[in-house]
């Protein structure tokens, strides 16, 4: 029995799961998200032990551990969520605590940045297989109902064929110095940064448009810069790293162009337009056309952006970032006995080989394909 949306019991089976990381992403978004899935939080697990005992007693886990293979040998759960940091070269612990957890049973739910590298990915699919167990990333561009909506519009026959798009995000890129000194083992901060929040336009361009093949970058003295992408289909884009801008009024944009006079708006993960070009009337076009205000609705822009006047599932931050979709797709493929729809391993692939085709610097035309 689980409750559902409206308060109701249901009938509905729920997935066994333990927790790795109590810390304050985790208490903010993740933990949160458990009261709306088909999840049964049974054991929270943190270095700290009272904070492990504090989180089960705030989300109802009725087992708290200083040691996640303890829990995982004590509990019979089904899945592991793992919210880590890094370790003292500034390497996610997500692949080591994975591959424990697949070894354990366990499917694997674990947050961004998946690994610093391809080769731990292709050790985690390998484990995967074998195990034949589940295991999801938290790449959550992919589950904001603003860019899931993007990609139906895209996807529309009428929209016709994407030929551009550029994505603005705020992130610095580091200097090949930088970079050099991370691949020699230090935990540079800069890096580290740009490994964390690069998965987020990165997973957002494999969602709408798959792996393109090739980078070409270049860095402002600022620390801003640009990334350009190519796709095998003459698609191009462009990553914006607008880094030094305001935080105020809005962080993120993206702006996707079709080939048919028709081109998508994402405003700041919220707001939603698809802009059309109505005809004007016969005989009228441009410098001879006495209003503008031509085109019947269907003909003209169409946006979509929740309201916040009401206290609503599709106006909580939980729901707008992806949050609850990406635990609910993680709860609902186990369930249903099959592999995740986004957030897959292929995915954390793709994106985690963006960020190592940095390090060959800027400048130069970057095969993302071959390695």
């Amino acid at each position: 029995m689980r409750i559902d949306f409206n308060g109701r019991l249901i009938d509905e089976p729920e997935i066994r799961v333990g927790f790795i990381g109590c810390g304050s992403h985790s208490f903010q978004n993740i933990y949160p998200t458990f009261q709306f899935a088909p999840v049964n939080l049974v054991a929270t697990c943190d270095l700290d032990l009272a904070k492990a005992q504090a989180y089960a007693r705030k989300f109802g886990a009725t087992g708290a551990y200083s040691n996640h293979r303890e829990m995982m040998e004590k509990e019979q759960l089904d899945a592991v969520f793992i919210v880590t940091g890094y370790d003292g070269a500034g390497r996610p612990f997500y692949p080591k605590l994975a591959l424990e957890a697949l070894e354990a049973g366990c499917h694997v739910w674990t947050e961004k940045p998946p690994a610093s590298s391809c080769a731990e990915i292709e050790t985690m699919q390998a484990a995967s297989l074998a195990a034949g167990r589940n295991v999801q990333c938290g790449l959550k561009k992919m589950f904001f109902p603003a860019n899931e909506k993007a990609r139906e519009l895209i996807t529309a026959p009428e929209f016709g064929k994407a030929s551009m798009a550029i994505l603005q995000y705020p992130q610095s890129v580091p200097t090949m110095d930088e970079f050099k000194a991370y691949a020699d083992g230090e935990a540079k901060g800069s890096v580290i940064s740009f490994l964390d929040h690069l998965c987020h336009p990165a997973s957002l361009m494999v969602f709408l448009f798959g792996m393109p093949e090739s980078l070409w970058y270049d860095r402002a003295a600022s620390g801003g810069g640009f990334a350009h992408f190519r796709y095998a289909d003459g698609l191009l884009v462009t990553l914006a790293f607008t880094h030094g801008q305001s935080s105020e009024g809005g962080m993120e944009r993206t702006t996707i162009v079709s080939d048919g006079w028709q081109h998508v708006v994402i405003d700041n993960n919220i707001r939603v337009s698809l802009h059309r070009a109505a005809n004007p009337p016969a005989g009228q076009g441009y410098g001879t056309t006495p209003s503008y205000f031509y085109g019947k609705p269907e003909q003209t822009t169409a946006t979509w952006e929740p309201e916040f006047s009401l206290g609503q599932l599709y106006n909580k931050g939980l729901f707008l970032l992806g949050y609850y979709n990406e635990v609910n797709e993680f709860a609902r493929a186990i369930l249903e006995k099959r592999a995740p729809a986004k957030g897959t391993l292929e995915q954390a692939w793709q994106v985690t080989r963006i960020f190592e085709a940095f390090f060959e610097g800027p400048r130069k035309d970057i095969s993302l394909i071959s390695v």
